[in-house]
């Protein structure tokens, strides 16, 4: 099982890279690609997509889906 991942603007900084692939073994959710991935925890107010779709952290992840992680959006 292989899982892209993305990283945006200030967590792609925080992280120091734009993209990775993980072993998708025994990730179930977003939250468990952050966790693999990231080693770290969870950013205050950072948003997930799943195959380009705002998601939930607890939202399921399967083998060959895309995974990234933003900061909230503002603008006007």
């Amino acid at each position: 099982m292989s899982i892209q991942v993305r990283y945006f603007a200030s967590i792609r900084e925080l992280l120091g890279r734009s993209e990775q692939q993980i072993d998708g073994k025994d990730i179930l959710s977003a939250a468990d690609v952050w966790e693999r991935a990231a080693a770290m925890p969870w950013p205050a107010n950072a948003l997930v997509a799943v195959n380009q779709e705002h998601a939930r952290p607890q939202d399921p992840v399967r083998d060959g889906d895309e995974v990234a992680f933003f900061p909230p959006v503002t603008g006007g």
